[in-house]
């Protein structure tokens, strides 16, 4: 059935949907920008307010409004009002909003209440359970603005220093004040509080009051001279020691400078003005004796290098030279004096005995030294000759400082021939320690001898059976036990 041409007009007039226009703007686009509008409006007049809260405002009496003297002086004012008239409601401290103390501005509450409700009103927004608004406390315990003000005593000062928290010592400027400061740091046995507080009176007092007021104080006295060796403040630390008359050790601590002198020659010329220095006269004999064995390590150093580059030695063509001989030990100078130089004349620089000489190497120490050095060349005449001994009579025997089973393992390191060993092993006293010995080294004549000695048949009998077949060993054994002269114990 067809429409009519005017109810067709009212079909698309009447209807929801609208045509297409230019003209035309969208109905939800219009409501936001009416509502971006609105909001910017409302941020103008909050920043026009913001201006306004930025004046500074003072009470009648001149204070600023918001300082903790005002706060105090305004709660004990509202509390005698209270008194007198009880009717009057008493606010909460939770509603009171103070943007100077609270951080919170009108602008933040709009900025919060835009971004949290859509479509909400401002007045919403404040009522949200969300949305709380806390003032700070107007009275405070005395414990904590304290924190502000720095009224702390000494005492209370080095408690909070032992609980880690943060103090300021400069308010205490007097003599007396940093004193008991000290006082009460040491009275706590706190060392890292006592070398804090030392530190302050370090920097804040002068030397002379500083020393002087510790020399009565041992224990931090000695935290401070442990604090100025530790920092390496050795000129400060030198006049402490001079101020308390403690000379020795004033010495000592300037000796100990010649270890960061790298050059040998100035580090000698140290040495050298150091002899002049109050030492005990234990500490300058050993002052002399390193002054003079770096003078000796300089001369016998040139010599040997001037004589390893030429070439015409020959034992520093076999065993060349693996480091230098300067500020070595004395042991170790003696052992390369043995090792380089045994058979130069006493009257040289770089002669053994001349260093066992001068320095006073005791005899043990001596021999140690030299049978190491001339066993590690393979010298077995040399070995010999140390412990060949003449008595009065012109016989001679072997002698040593050494137990002889020492003599033993020295050898046996260096690798010495089993003629050598039995020599040695043959001179231990100790029947059981000798056999023992002779058994570890292989040295077979010396367990035959041994039992031999002790006239026990069967245990030479027994050991011919460890001994090789046909070896002058096993024949020896059986020339003992066919010897009809020898009395056998069983």
């Amino acid at each position: 059935m067809m429409k009519s041409k005017t109810d067709e007009e009212d079909y698309w007039n009447s209807s929801k949907f609208k045509a297409f226009t230019f003209d035309d703007e969208d109905d939800e686009f219009s409501r936001l920008k009416e509502s971006k509008q609105a909001v910017n409006s409302i941020r103008r007049l909050v920043e026009e307010d913001d201006d306004e809260d930025d004046v500074e405002k003072v009470s009648w009496s001149g204070e600023p409004v918001g300082s903790i003297s005002w706060s105090v002086r305004e709660t004990a004012a509202s509390n005698q009002r209270t008194d007198r008239d009880p009717a009057f409601p008493r606010i909460p401290a939770d509603t009171l909003v103070s943007k100077s103390q609270s951080g919170y501005s009108l602008s933040s509450l709009f900025k919060g209440a835009t971004g949290r409700t859509k479509g909400g009103s401002f007045t919403d927004s404040l009522s949200e359970s969300s949305v709380r608004l806390y003032a700070p406390e107007l009275r405070k315990p005395k414990s904590e603005y304290k924190d502000y003000v720095s009224d702390w005593s000494p005492e209370e000062t080095v408690q909070r220093m032992q609980q880690g928290k943060v103090v300021s010592l400069e308010k205490f400027r007097s003599l007396q004040d940093k004193l008991l400061l000290l006082d009460f740091a040491v009275s706590a046995h706190d060392g890292n509080v006592i070398t804090a507080v030392l530190i302050y009176l370090k920097r804040t007092l002068s030397k002379e009051v500083l020393f002087r007021e510790l020399e009565s104080r041992q224990t931090a006295l000695r935290h401070f001279i442990h604090y100025l060796t530790e920092s390496r403040e050795q000129k400060l630390l030198l006049e402490l020691l001079r101020v308390l008359g403690r000379t020795e050790d004033m010495a000592l601590l300037q000796y100990k400078e010649h270890l960061s002198i790298a050059d040998e020659n100035k580090r000698r010329d140290f040495l050298k003005s150091c002899l002049s220095l109050p030492f005990s006269a234990e500490d300058a004999a050993h002052v002399q004796d390193h002054y003079t064995l770096l003078e000796r390590q300089i001369i016998i150093e040139a010599t040997d290098r001037q004589a390893e580059r030429g070439g015409k030695v020959e034992i520093f063509q076999k065993f060349p030279r693996r480091a230098s001989i300067l500020n070595m030990p004395l042991i170790t100078t003696l052992y390369y004096c043995c090792f380089y130089h045994y058979t130069e004349s006493e009257g040289t620089y770089s002669s053994p005995l001349n260093i066992r000489q001068t320095f006073r190497i005791s005899e043990k120490q001596y021999f140690v030294t030299a049978l190491a050095a001339r066993a590690k060349l393979k010298e077995w005449s040399d070995v010999d000759a140390l412990f060949t001994s003449r008595n009065w009579l012109g016989f001679t025997r072997k002698k040593s400082p050494l137990s002889f089973q020492r003599v033993v393992d020295i050898l046996q390191k260096n690798s010495a021939p089993t003629q050598v060993l039995q020599e040695y092993v043959g001179l231990v006293d100790d029947a059981d320690l000798r056999i023992s010995l002779a058994q570890k080294h292989k040295c077979h004549d010396i367990i035959i001898n041994t039992y031999r000695d002790m006239k026990d048949r069967q245990l030479l009998a027994g050991y011919r059976g460890k001994v090789e077949r046909g070896s002058p060993e096993e024949r020896k054994i059986d020339q003992l036990l066919n010897n009809t002269q020898i009395r056998w114990k069983n």
